[in-house]
C-alpha cells in the first residue's frame, strides 16, 4: 500500500465530503423554509407590530402626561420587579406577607427560564437588567406572533393565520405582551411547540415543551398536549413509532418537573413548591376557589376590571363550546382546556385570570374563521373598535388600576 492509499484510507472525511454536503444540505433547506415561513407571515407580522406600537404609543403618551416613564411601567413593576431581582441576584428574595402574618412572599415561585435569558444577555450586552427583560419579552412575542400564524395557516390558510395574529395583539390585555413578564416567551414556545407537534417533528417539540416548562407553573399545558399526543400516536401504531416520538414526549414535561424537584430540595420537603404557593396565597381548587372567584368579580371596587374580567372568561367559555361542536387537532384541545382550567380553577389574583388565558391562543380560532368569512368592511370596524379598546384598556390597566394585571 502506498503512502497516498494509506494516507486516504485513515484521514478524516473532508468537510466537503458526502457526510458534509448532507448536512449543509439539510442546514440549507431548513433556512429556505424559515424565510419562505418569514415570507407568508410578514403581512400577520406587521399587522401585529402594528396594533403593540399603537398600544405602546398610548400608554406613553398616557405615562409622560401624568409624569411618569413608560418603562418602568412596562417593565419594572409587578411581577417584573421578581424576574428583574432574580436575574441580578439569583434565588433568595424573600418579603414579608401582609394579608397572612408569618407567611413570606418568596422568589421560588417564579420560574427559571426568563430570568436565565435577562442574565445572558445582560452579560453579552452592555443592556440594563430592565431593558434586556424588555428585549426578550418583545423578540418573544415576534416569535409568538410567528408561530401563531404558522398554526393558522396550517389549519385554515393564509387570511385565518393572519386574522388569528390579529385577534392575539388586540386582546384586551395584549399589553402584557408588551410587558417584562413570562406571557409572550411562554406563547411562543407553545406556538412552535404545537406547531412541531402538527407537523411531526417530535425532538422540537419535546425540547420547547420543555423549555415551557422552566418558563411559567402553566407552562406544563404544552407538556400535557405533547404527552397526549405522543401517547394517542403511540397507541394508534401499537407501539411501532419512531424512537423521536418517545423521546419527545420524555422530555417535555422535564423543565417543569425539574423546577418544583429543584424548589423540593432546597425547602428540604417533596412539597417545597406547594408551600411556596401556599405563602402567595394560589392553590388550586376547582370548586370552592371557583365560587369564591365569582363572589370577589360581583362584590369588587373596579367596575370596569370586573366587566372586563367577566367578560374575558365568558367569551373563553363561549368558544370553548365551539371546540365541542367543531374541535381542532388534539394538541390544540389538550392545550387549551389545561390553560383553562388552571386559570379559573386557582384560587386568588382574580383580576389576572385574563392574563393566565393570554397564552390560550386556540381560544381565538372560532372569532378569526368567523372574521375570514365576514365582509372586508366588517373587518375593519371590528378590528377598529378593537384596537381601541386594547389601547384605552391596556392604558388604564398599567397606568391607572392599582391592582396586579
Amino acid at each position: 500500500m502506498s503512502a497516498d492509499t494509506a494516507a486516504s484510507t485513515w484521514a478524516p472525511e473532508p468537510p466537503g465530503g458526502p457526510a458534509g454536503r448532507w448536512r449543509r444540505g439539510r442546514a440549507w433547506a431548513s433556512l429556505r423554509r424559515m424565510r419562505a415561513s418569514l415570507g407568508r407571515a410578514w403581512l400577520a407580522l406587521a399587522v401585529y407590530a402594528a396594533v403593540r406600537l399603537a398600544g405602546a404609543g398610548c400608554l406613553a403618551l398616557w405615562a409622560w402626561r401624568t409624569g411618569r416613564d413608560p418603562r418602568t411601567l412596562l417593565g419594572h413593576q409587578w411581577d417584573s420587579l421578581w424576574y428583574v431581582s432574580i436575574a441580578r441576584h439569583g434565588y433568595g428574595t424573600v418579603h414579608p406577607s401582609v394579608h397572612y402574618p408569618g407567611r413570606v412572599f418568596s422568589d421560588l415561585a417564579f420560574f427559571p427560564l426568563y430570568p436565565a435569558l435577562i442574565r445572558a444577555v445582560t452579560t453579552a450586552l452592555p443592556l440594563t437588567a430592565v431593558t434586556a427583560a424588555l428585549l426578550i419579552a418583545w423578540v418573544a412575542s415576534g416569535l409568538a406572533a410567528w408561530g401563531i400564524y404558522a398554526i393558522g395557516e396550517r389549519l385554515h390558510g393564509r387570511r385565518v393565520g393572519t386574522l388569528l395574529v390579529a385577534l392575539w395583539g388586540l386582546l384586551p390585555h395584549a399589553v402584557i405582551e408588551s410587558m417584562a413578564y413570562t406571557e409572550s416567551l411562554l406563547t411562543a414556545l407553545a406556538a412552535w411547540s404545537l406547531y412541531a407537534v402538527l407537523t411531526g417533528r417530535w425532538l422540537w417539540a419535546g425540547a420547547l415543551a420543555l423549555l415551557a416548562g422552566a418558563c411559567r407553573p402553566n407552562g406544563i399545558a404544552v407538556a400535557a398536549a405533547v404527552c397526549c399526543c405522543a401517547a394517542a400516536g403511540i397507541r394508534r401504531h401499537r407501539g411501532r413509532v419512531s424512537w423521536r416520538v418517545w423521546a419527545g414526549a420524555g422530555l417535555a414535561p422535564l423543565g417543569w418537573f425539574g423546577h418544583l424537584g429543584w424548589v423540593a430540595v432546597r425547602r428540604g420537603t417533596w412539597r417545597g413548591y406547594v408551600d411556596v404557593q401556599d405563602d402567595w396565597g394560589s392553590r388550586f381548587r376547582l370548586g370552592p376557589g371557583s365560587l369564591r372567584f365569582v363572589r370577589q368579580l360581583l362584590t369588587g371596587d373596579d367596575q370596569l376590571m370586573r366587566s372586563m374580567v367577566l367578560a374575558v372568561l365568558g367569551a373563553a367559555l363561549i368558544s370553548l363550546v365551539r371546540f365541542a361542536v367543531c374541535p381542532p387537532p388534539l394538541a390544540l384541545v389538550v392545550y387549551t382546556l389545561t390553560l383553562v382550567v388552571i386559570a379559573i380553577g386557582g384560587t386568588n389574583y382574580f383580576a389576572s385570570k385574563p392574563r393566565f388565558l393570554l397564552p390560550a391562543f386556540p381560544l381565538l380560532l372560532p372569532a378569526a374563521l368567523a372574521m375570514a368569512r365576514a365582509r372586508p368592511r366588517t373587518v375593519v370596524l371590528m378590528g377598529g373598535a378593537l384596537a381601541g379598546l386594547s389601547c384605552l384598556y391596556g392604558t388604564y390597566l398599567l397606568a391607572v388600576a392599582h391592582v396586579a394585571p
